[in-house]
């Protein structure tokens, strides 16, 4: 953790002050240490004396942008991996383009959820620990718990991967798409737990306000990931399973480079070793981590609803659908990778103990995605015409294409609330109501709206409309939660999920 000294801005609880002898400034608090609450660090918080920094609103708009940029360009980094890998393949056949693009996606909504949603138990304990404890090894701890819990969560995908080919028979694929993109899957085993751990190292550094780790570590491993891709696919004359087992040394190398960048770089003074007290305790780490695949989840897989009604809109419905979810796919990593950062700062302020902080942070990250949401907005109405044309010449899907982005360009400014408040409640550890907003937007409301409409006389656009509509309900909701939450409780709640901390006196 980084410290300032009696110089820097002190406010609220984001910096500790110097020796009680350092000489006054301007910025010199008028309250003297022995009235002020002390910290679990032994230094003192402001915040909980109802002093304010100068400007907190501005300050934590400027920090959370700080944060947010390099983890929503890390995000798309990761997008990446997997786009270059469709590409390369797609150059070899249709049938390899479609077993890519299918088995990717099928990966990405069972093992990859298990990486963005089950590491978001970290969100919560890791970040609150980091500032909150008094034991300096307990992230650390809770990393090796990560690794454990995660795993375990892992086998039950690696055998539907392994036995994936009478699956997706059952659910009526194509028998040969289903017998390929089994062995897609099961040579991806590997490279599957190769990505949560790389998301949980990605967490614990994150936990510790080191946010540009895994974008350094996913500039030097995305074009890797390309050039072993082509390599193994047509150098090699592997063919298409050259795929898989690139992807699977990229994740793997990923995951090491971002332990060798915490182990000499920045992040080894949490790591205390390997630990009995991994083992403790551990319900509270796998419920978090499963409210956090629900609540992550439960987003991702109506969007895979959508592409799988799409289907059966018709050829050219298709085709614009591919378009439309590939850039929605890019575009969601920056309310997500926002959601992240916010969630890390809100865990830290409440091992602070810094209530009116937590309040900053979880209304300046949902204003900070409104903003993007905006910019995002007006480029896609301006482009609406045109985009298409990136990923198809075809005048019939750029034309739907472009009465459907309107519906895609509208529920931006809501997506960004969901992912930033969705963060702030992950940050608290209140995954379930996450999930539960979710279920009900999307599962009770926007799907069975939006595929009626779509078999209505809407088509595509009624899938779309629905989706606008689940969004928007499901921003609006989170962030009235966000509103009504008590923070001084969510302090208390904090430290009792700590190991070994009783609840504090705030």
């Amino acid at each position: 953790m980084d410290y300032v000294d009696s110089k820097a801005v002190s406010g609220n609880g984001d910096s500790r002050f110097g020796p009680d002898d350092s000489p006054p400034d301007e910025y010199t608090t008028l309250l003297p240490n022995s009235l002020r609450r002390r910290t679990p660090d032994g230094g003192h918080d402001d915040e909980i004396s109802g002093i304010a920094e100068p400007k907190p609103v501005l300050v934590e708009f400027w920090k959370l942008l700080q944060d947010a940029v390099p983890v929503i360009v890390a995000y798309m980094l990761q997008m990446s991996l997997q786009t270059v890998t469709v590409i390369v393949v797609g150059r070899s056949s249709p049938e390899n383009l479609a077993t890519s693009a299918f088995s990717l996606m099928f990966a990405m909504a069972t093992g990859g959820i298990i990486a963005l949603g089950g590491t978001t138990a970290l969100d919560t304990l890791a970040s609150s620990t980091f500032t909150g404890s008094v034991d300096k090894h307990a992230p650390g701890v809770l990393l090796q718990r990560a690794f454990f819990i995660l795993g375990l969560y892992y086998i039950p995908v690696a055998l539907v991967w392994t036995y994936s080919d009478p699956i997706f028979r059952a659910l009526g694929q194509d028998p040969e798409l289903s017998y390929q993109s089994s062995r897609f899957l099961t040579v991806l085993i590997p490279g599957g737990l190769g990505y949560i751990y790389f998301e949980v190292m990605k967490k614990y550094l994150q936990a510790q306000g080191i946010m540009r780790a895994g974008t350094y570590v996913l500039a030097i491993t995305s074009p890797l990931n390309a050039g072993l891709c082509y390599l193994f696919c047509y150098t090699f004359k592997i063919g298409m399973l050259g795929a898989p087992i690139a992807a699977s040394i990229s994740y793997w190398v990923s995951f090491i480079l971002l332990v060798l960048y915490s182990r000499f770089v920045d992040g080894s003074e949490c790591w205390g070793g390997w630990s009995r007290s991994a083992f403790q305790n551990l319900g509270t780490f796998a419920r978090l981590a499963l409210l956090g695949i629900l609540h992550i989840g439960t987003e991702w897989w109506a969007f895979e609803i959508v592409a799988l009604v799409a289907g059966n809109l018709g050829r050219i419905s298709l085709a614009a659908q591919s378009v439309i979810m590939t850039a929605d796919q890019i575009l969601n990593t920056i309310p997500f990778g926002l959601g992240v950062a916010t969630s890390s700062r809100v865990g830290n302020k409440l091992g602070k103990r810094d209530a009116r902080g937590v309040y900053y942070t979880a209304h300046m990250s949902a204003l900070l995605s409104v903003s993007f949401g905006i910019i995002v907005l007006a480029i896609l109405m301006g482009s609406r015409n045109h985009f298409a044309k990136i990923f198809n010449d075809d005048p019939r899907v750029v034309e739907l294409t472009s009465k459907i982005m309107p519906f895609v360009a509208l529920f931006q400014i809501a997506d960004g609330i969901n992912g930033s408040c969705g963060g702030t409640l992950r940050g608290m550890g209140r995954q379930h109501l996450g999930a539960a907003v979710n279920i009900i937007s999307y599962y009770c409301f926007a799907l069975p709206l939006g595929i009626y409409l779509a078999f209505h006389g809407w088509g595509l656009a009624g899938l779309w409309m629905g989706n606008c509509l689940a969004l928007w309900c499901a921003g609006l909701l989170e962030w009235m939660i966000v509103s009504l939450t008590d923070w001084q409780e969510e302090v208390r709640k904090a430290f009792n999920r700590m190991d070994g901390c009783d609840s504090p006196e705030v």
